[in-house]
């Protein structure tokens, strides 16, 4: 029984020393939403909107686009505190859309301006959000992250309609 688990105990200090592991890595790491932000803007009916001028903190995660799904377009980041914000746009009713993107968060009644837009503010149990409706698609920024940092994300916002 000794004899097992020695030879179990070697291989497994072998193993971990081969292993390539560095806890001060980032776990995730930045896709480059370009090509798929392109493709967007010249097939969606909209602006199709995406942050310009963030700081490298910013992380792109999750960038799509569904057509099938309403012009559904999604571009997640993680800001630099690590917390998940995401853009969401589409030609779907709002009443349906909004609360399927932000899981379920209901409108405050309180309003923001930023970047000289007004923006709905909805508080939920997962994520909050900034959400405005205009040029047909109703586009809503959400996530984890604190309402300014929501807000920074919006400020940010441009669309190149190709």
């Amino acid at each position: 029984m000794f004899q097992s688990l020695a030879v179990i105990m070697v291989a497994a200090g072998v193993m971990y020393l081969f292993i390539p592991h560095d806890e001060n890595a980032s776990p995730v790491e930045a896709k480059d939403y370009r090509v798929e932000l392109l493709t967007a803007q010249r097939a969606a009916p909209y602006p199709v909107l995406a942050p310009e001028g963030l700081g490298k903190d910013w992380k792109a995660t999750v960038v799509s686009y569904k057509r099938e799904q309403h012009d559904a377009w999604q571009l997640g980041f993680l800001d630099p505190d690590t917390q998940y914000v995401a853009i969401h746009q589409s030609t779907a009713d709002p009443a349906k859309y909004v609360p399927d993107v932000t899981q379920d968060a209901k409108s405050s009644g309180k309003t923001r301006t930023v970047a000289g837009q007004v923006w709905q503010l909805w508080e939920g149990p997962r994520y909050d959000a900034l959400v405005r409706t205009s040029g047909g698609a109703t586009t809503v920024v959400t996530g984890t992250a604190s309402f300014d940092r929501l807000a920074e994300m919006a400020g940010a916002l441009q669309s190149k309609k190709a």
